[in-house]
Formats: C-alpha cells, sequence, structure tokens
C-alpha cells in the first residue's frame, strides 16, 4: 500500500509568486506542488496537494487524512497564530504533522513567533524557502511506521 502524505496549504498562499515576493519568493503554489509531488516520489509516496483561504476546509482536510494519510505537512500561514481549532484537529491524526513555514517567522513580527500548530507538530521547518516543503515531505515520509 502507498503512504500518503497532505500537505495543507492555508490562507493567502494561493497568491504565492505575487504576494510579497521580498519575503516569499517568486516561485507560485504550483511550483510547490511540483516539488512536493518530486520528494514524495522520490520517498515512495504519494500527496494531496491543498489549499484554501478557509479555516474550516483546513479542519476537514484534517479529518479526511485521519482515515486516508500516513502524514501530513502544513503550512497554515496566518491560522498558525490563531487557530485553537486546526490544533484540535490536528490532535485527533495519529499520524507524523510537521509544520511549514516559507519565511523565518522568528525574525519578524512578535505575533507571529506563536504558534499553536507547533504544540502538535512533531518538527517545524521555517525559513528555508519553498525548499522547506521538500524537507518537510521526505522527514514525514521517514517518520511514517513501516
Amino acid at each position: 500500500m502507498t503512504k500518503t502524505i497532505y500537505i495543507l496549504n492555508g490562507p493567502n498562499l494561493n497568491l504565492l509568486g505575487k504576494r510579497q515576493p521580498d519575503i516569499y519568493g517568486h516561485a507560485t503554489l504550483e511550483d510547490v506542488e511540483a516539488l512536493c509531488a518530486s520528494a514524495a516520489k522520490d520517498a515512495g509516496c504519494d500527496i494531496v496537494f491543498c489549499q484554501s483561504n478557509h479555516e474550516g476546509d483546513l479542519i476537514d482536510w484534517i479529518h479526511e487524512a485521519r482515515d486516508a494519510a500516513s502524514g501530513i505537512v502544513i503550512n497554515p500561514a496566518a491560522f498558525t497564530h490563531t487557530s485553537v481549532a486546526i490544533l484540535d484537529a490536528l490532535n485527533t491524526f495519529d499520524g507524523p504533522v510537521v509544520e511549514i513555514h516559507i519565511s523565518q517567522v522568528h525574525k519578524r513580527e512578535a505575533f507571529r513567533h506563536h504558534s499553536y500548530v507547533s504544540m502538535r507538530a512533531d518538527g517545524v521547518l521555517a525559513g528555508f524557502g519553498i525548499d522547506g516543503y521538500a524537507m518537510a515531505v521526505s522527514q514525514v515520509a521517514k517518520m511514517i511506521p513501516a
């Protein structure tokens, strides 16, 4: 059976490459998806790649992942700092979870230094640009029990 990793992206990531390229770079979300697909293939996994500007969609995908995925990579974006609901949903998921941020959030505004998601994440990657996604996929694949 192929292992599946859900890659979940929060608000405004649909504007990647257009929104604040000085912080987030010029790569698009489609570039991120291709990078993740390549990393997953190298690790012998499949991906389900999702993005929404709506908190409830992310929660629904986390619930879906309980039965359909072996691991989760999540960039909750601004929900990182506000969503107890996403934390609660992640706490229902038994597999590995890695939190990812394109920018180095600890070099930014103070409110970005707190993450509810980190309370559940098995690892956090921040500041590696979109390459952090490939690192996260690779690491989640290694953390999935055989």
